[in-house]
């Protein structure tokens, strides 16, 4: 897979992301601030940059505008900030930005902004040449449909899974726990539900090859919420991953 830099001063958001994309496969570099960055990227030569904009020292603007100069925008680069506003998001693809996400970042939105920087790397480029101002009204345009869309992560519960006793349809090719499940209801409805809730995450957990981002993405959970309900219902993550590999 790639490596991807990683740039924020919060390190509960460094945390989050390098987990995130771990869990994708990638390598994470973290930087804390531009200093770091700098030299995590001549070190590591990333693919890919995350990049904060408001940081204490230099902020992710400079820094962009430093390594556009310099001819060391070689990797895309995708802002962040929890604070932006239309006019940093067009500053930001003015200076060779690839995409602008605000923060609170989902994990739709990070997903897909990380795939599509990775499709189509950029080479070096002169900061404000033409093809930064026909790229940078794409990541713009991006912006503009985040700042309208009220489309977050869709809501938890298991309403799609199969009804107890009826087969659920695996996917082509996978390697799944058994498809048709019963259950004991002549039990306490805690026991009956923690039963289902069990088998129902092992199914997905074994069908997506043990990665929690997409077992989140699939099942609507936020990923700390779903490695609370897999270690409250004594799901063995470490069988299923390996299963996955297998």
């Amino acid at each position: 897979m790639s490596t991807i830099l990683v740039v924020d001063d919060e390190l509960g958001i460094r945390a989050l992301l390098s987990e995130i994309l771990a869990d994708e496969g990638h390598t994470v570099e973290l930087a804390e601030n531009a200093g770091q960055a700098r030299a995590a990227r001549e070190r590591s030569r990333p693919d890919l940059v995350l990049l904060d904009i408001w940081m204490p020292d230099v902020d992710g603007i400079t820094l962009l505008k430093e390594w556009g100069s310099a001819g060391l925008l070689t990797m895309p680069v995708i802002m962040m900030s929890g604070h932006g506003t239309i006019d940093t998001a067009a500053e930001a693809s003015r200076f060779g930005a690839s995409a602008f996400l605000e923060k609170p970042i989902t994990l739709q939105k990070l997903l897909k902004a990380v795939d599509q920087a990775l499709s189509k790397p950029p080479g070096p480029r002169p900061p404000g040449s033409a093809a930064d101002a026909a790229h940078g009204s794409g990541a713009l345009a991006g912006v503009l449909r985040s700042a309208t869309s009220t489309a977050p992560l869709g809501p938890g519960g298991a309403a799609g899974a199969a009804p107890v006793g009826l087969p659920a349809v695996a996917a082509a090719g996978s390697t799944l726990p058994p498809t048709r499940q019963t259950f004991d209801l002549d039990r306490p409805l805690r026991e009956a539900r923690d039963a289902f809730e069990k088998s129902y995450f092992e199914f997905h957990l074994a069908n997506e090859g043990g990665s929690m981002t997409r077992v989140a993405d699939k099942t609507g959970l936020e990923r700390t919420h779903l490695y609370r309900k897999l270690k409250q219902l004594g799901v063995d993550l470490t069988r299923t991953k390996r299963n996955g590999q297998g």
